[in-house]
């Protein structure tokens, strides 16, 4: 009898403590999980933007080569990067012996000039004597063919001296318009023949950016479209379309856009890597916080709080991004009220408790 009543006193409170146990559960289990702000979703005027990849390139990129041939440099007045403008000395060639040239064919032009005043008198006589009789008619067709002879010498001569100045004009290279010169080939001591490239120049400093696009955006591009631009280094530039390119690349199906940039380009660089946004105008769209939105295994999700004060996960397909406003393209309805933020501490099925309704944004 002792043994039983033992038994009954140490059991007793086991049954009793679990009794508890299970009453807190219950209290435990209609407890609000967390404390929320809730909102509706609103329209608001987004931006229409496609966003595109690129690079920095010269809007147009001037070869400058030497004109002269089988000539020396003997000076060169520029460095990559150094600002010029037109009609800017930017290397020098050896003109000494162009020089030279320049003075004999200017002596052979007067010579020939003498030589033509002398046949011009000895014609002009001859035309007298032959009409006294004193000259054949023979005599005095030689002496029209000397004078024509010596006038097409003269002729010979200037061109001669013509284009000796020519060649020695282009001993000086000069920049064909203002820009930045962006390669330098030329070096002091060398010997330069015709159409040797010696400096590039992109002119007039521009750079222009080469945006490319899926096929399935060219129709939405228009020219003169407003585009915000981000280089590699940080430089946020503004720019315009200028033109689309009228075909697509057979390998990447894509086409390229050119952007005029239309703002100074400070640490920007022809050949830097650029990301951008090509604006195409406002529409409405719904909207809510971007707080709201959960990533959860790779898809987004929103919690939307129900008249039992139970959360429901919904997936939704979201869109375009204004601010701290997110937009929503499918999963929820205007007036469902959105838990603003700590979704990431909910379940589907939880019971919340709503604070306060947070401001429709404006």
């Amino acid at each position: 009898m002792k043994a039983v009543l033992c038994t009954l006193i140490v059991t007793f409170p086991f049954f009793v403590e679990a009794a508890n146990d299970t009453s807190k559960g219950s209290v435990q289990a209609t407890k609000p999980a967390l404390s929320v702000n809730v909102t509706k979703p609103t329209k608001l005027e987004i931006s229409q933007q496609v966003i595109a990849n690129g690079s920095l390139a010269a809007w147009q990129e001037a070869i400058i080569s030497a004109e002269a041939n089988g000539l020396k440099i003997t000076e060169v007045r520029v460095n990559v990067g150094d600002r010029v403008k037109q009609g800017d000395v930017i290397a020098v060639l050896q003109s000494d012996i162009v020089r030279a040239e320049l003075a004999q064919v200017e002596g052979s032009l007067a010579e020939a000039i003498a030589n033509a005043s002398e046949a011009r008198v000895q014609t002009d006589r001859a035309k007298s004597l032959q009409v006294q009789g004193f000259f054949s008619n023979a005599q005095l067709s030689q002496a029209l063919a000397t004078d024509a002879i010596a006038q097409a010498r003269v002729q010979s001569a200037r061109a001669a001296v013509q284009l000796q100045t020519v060649r020695l004009s282009q001993t000086q290279v000069k920049s064909p318009d203002a820009g930045v010169i962006s390669n330098r080939q030329a070096t002091i001591g060398s010997v330069v023949n015709s159409g040797t490239e010696l400096f590039r120049l992109i002119r007039q400093g521009r750079l222009e950016w080469r945006a490319e696009v899926t096929a399935s955006d060219i129709g939405r591009i228009k020219v003169g479209a407003q585009v915000k631009i981000t280089a590699a280094s940080g430089q946020v530039l503004q720019g315009k379309v200028r033109m689309v390119a009228p075909s697509v690349d057979a390998q990447t199906r894509n086409a390229l856009v050119y952007v005029d940039l239309t703002d100074q380009i400070g640490s920007a660089r022809a050949g830097m890597y650029a990301k951008g946004e090509i604006l195409l105008g406002q529409s409405k769209a719904m909207t809510v916080p971007q707080t709201a939105v959960v990533l959860r295994d790779g898809f987004s999700y929103v919690y939307t709080v129900g008249a039992d004060q139970k959360v429901t996960q919904t997936k939704v397909q979201t869109g375009r991004l204004s601010g701290d406003r997110q937009e929503i393209l499918s999963g929820i309805n205007s007036d469902d009220q959105v838990v603003v933020s700590g979704g990431a501490f909910l379940n589907s099925g939880d019971t919340v408790r709503v604070v306060n309704q947070a401001p429709l944004a404006k």
